[in-house]
């Protein structure tokens, strides 16, 4: 029995920009972009690496009371989206410094032994990138 990871779902309030972060700005790539009334959910991969995708949904809730609960969550930055891998993290950085992405921590020599940054989606979700 063999089992993989295959897909992440990344709660976001709104899908236009979280769209031009993830595919603009960090470079993945539409898989599938599929709406149902006010709800939408955009699959996204990494170039090349077609087996793993990143969901974003704006559909946070059934209940209106979750859904503002979450929202709260993801203005504080208390939910995580993911952690990338980049061969080129200084580039990136000022790539997302410049477009204006929210930094939380700039290029940082880890004691854990990794080269990580920190930003904030459109969302509020926190994103770590680390140099490959």
């Amino acid at each position: 029995m063999t089992i993989a990871v295959s897909r992440c779902f990344v709660a976001v309030t709104e899908t236009e920009p979280a769209l031009s972060f993830y595919r603009d700005l960090l470079g993945l790539e539409v898989i599938n972009d599929v709406a149902n009334g006010e709800h939408r959910w955009i699959t996204l991969a990494a170039p090349g690496q077609s087996d793993f995708s990143i969901v974003l949904s704006n559909y946070l809730a059934d209940a209106p009371s979750d859904t503002e609960v979450l929202r709260g969550l993801l203005a504080k930055g208390a939910l995580s989206a993911a952690h990338f891998r980049t061969d080129d993290l200084d580039g990136l950085f000022a790539r997302l410094s410049q477009a204006g992405v929210e930094v939380l921590e700039q290029p940082t020599d880890q004691f854990w032994g990794v080269r990580d940054c920190a930003v904030r989606d459109p969302s509020g979700n926190v994103v770590r990138i680390d140099q490959a």
